[in-house]
């Protein structure tokens, strides 16, 4: 066992761990003021639920077994995880009890990001229970798929530490929930604008924190890899920002700070899937191509095609992370890519680039289709949208009975 490296490992789970209230912040201050707890409470949520669902279940879905699709009942509430000594990973250097909790760590911020697709609008309980039979069904898989061992492992792509995974699975879900519910009841009839912006830079600022755990830790060592993703995570995050802030300056006269903040997400999305496998050098680039992307996603595509993804959970995570992934494919180092034969598109080999659009692409139908098999199940048992009334004095009151900013003068819409 190397103690450095589990000292490394352990901030960097904490790290990760922190990224979920951050996320919190982010969202309920780009919120409306009516809502702006119930959009915190359901990316709080999963802090509790989908941390005992890892412990019953999800750590031995995720890695047990060597079934292409998804792990067994070995290790059911941590069976055979030893918390002291690495019996099940042979690789690692670090407790095998360690990794499961790092691991853990991603489920909960995941299961998270969806809910910003459907703010304002969709029933407390119904996202509960979605949240469960997402992660077992969705989240799960796809882990043991990528990092397990499972098929998208065998066709030989690579996802460093979530596109795949994390990003596009949570964003094509949220925009599988937006379509399902439609519409919030004043959309393209109001002005929707953040409540609360320095609620937004708290939270994109230690987002940005705890991404350096979420993409350095998952080289699962303190070693050269996890610099490089450190660096890389960075840095592609830096010229998102810078970015999209040239962006807004071009199309609208003046950049914003929601859009800045904004920006350096999507650029830490997009390095995730890459970030111990490229370059500094294309890290910029990748950081510097994704908000152009992005921003148009948003701004016009969405408007065309009429969806209300409330808070872009598809136009920065979903497309941030397809854009990590296809990149990753393109610029993956011989150096750093884990399989000989296996490097970036610009180093003479298109089979990685094959492999990560597979992954890819496979990773949106399954994951649409199975969300979407979900949330119309739970819709035959109960209402999953919030009522007319209930959606106009707000979640807050509605869901909730508390109030973020109390008045006695009804300024509280």
């Amino acid at each position: 066992m190397d103690t450095g490296s589990t000292a490394f490992i352990l901030i960097c789970a904490a790290l990760v761990f922190l990224m979920t209230p951050a996320l919190a912040f982010f969202y309920g201050g780009l919120g409306r003021r009516k809502n702006v707890l119930n959009t915190m409470m359901m990316s709080l949520a999963p802090m509790a639920l989908a941390s005992i669902l890892w412990v019953i279940i999800g750590f031995s879905f995720s890695f047990s077994g060597s079934n292409s699709w998804v792990g067994n009942f070995n290790h059911l509430f941590m069976n055979g995880v030893d918390m002291a000594k690495n019996s099940l990973f042979p690789a690692n250097h670090i407790p095998d009890g360690l990794f499961s909790g790092f691991q853990m760590m991603f489920s909960i911020i995941t299961v998270a990001l969806i809910t910003g697709s459907v703010v304002g609008r969709m029933r407390f309980t119904p996202i509960l229970i979605f949240m469960t039979a997402w992660l077992i069904l969705v989240y799960y898989p796809l882990a043991h798929m990528v990092w397990g061992g499972g098929f998208l492992a065998q066709i030989h792509a690579i996802d460093f530490a979530g596109g795949d995974v994390v990003h596009i699975s949570s964003g094509v879900t949220g925009l599988v929930l937006a379509l399902v519910l439609g519409k919030r009841r004043d959309y393209e009839r109001l002005d929707y604008r953040p409540h609360n912006i320095p609620f937004v830079v708290l939270g994109a600022g230690l987002l940005w924190f705890g991404w350096f755990g979420f993409n350095a830790g998952s080289a699962l060592a303190a070693n050269g890899v996890a610099i490089n993703a450190f660096m890389t995570t960075n840095t592609a995050a830096a010229a998102a920002m810078f970015s999209w802030m040239i962006v807004e300056k071009i199309l609208i006269g003046k950049p914003s700070i929601v859009g800045a903040c904004s920006g350096a997400v999507v650029g830490l999305v997009a390095i995730t899937p890459g970030a111990g496998f490229v370059s500094l050098w294309s890290s910029l680039i990748i950081g510097l191509l994704v908000s152009p992307l992005s921003y148009f996603m948003i701004s016009v595509v969405k408007k065309k095609l009429g969806y209300d993804d409330a808070l872009d959970a598809f136009g920065c995570h979903g497309i941030g992370g397809m854009f990590g992934g296809i990149m990753t494919g393109i610029f993956a180092t011989p150096a750093l890519a884990p399989e000989k034969g296996y490097a970036g598109l610009i180093y003479g080999s298109g089979k990685l680039l094959l492999a990560n659009v597979s992954a890819v692409v496979f990773t949106v139908i399954f994951t649409a289709l199975v969300s979407w098999i979900i949330i119309k199940v739970i819709a035959l048992f109960m209402p999953i949208r919030v009522s007319d009334r209930a959606e106009a004095i707000g979640l807050d009151d509605s869901e909730h009975e508390e109030t973020a900013y109390p008045t006695f003068l009804g300024l509280d819409s």
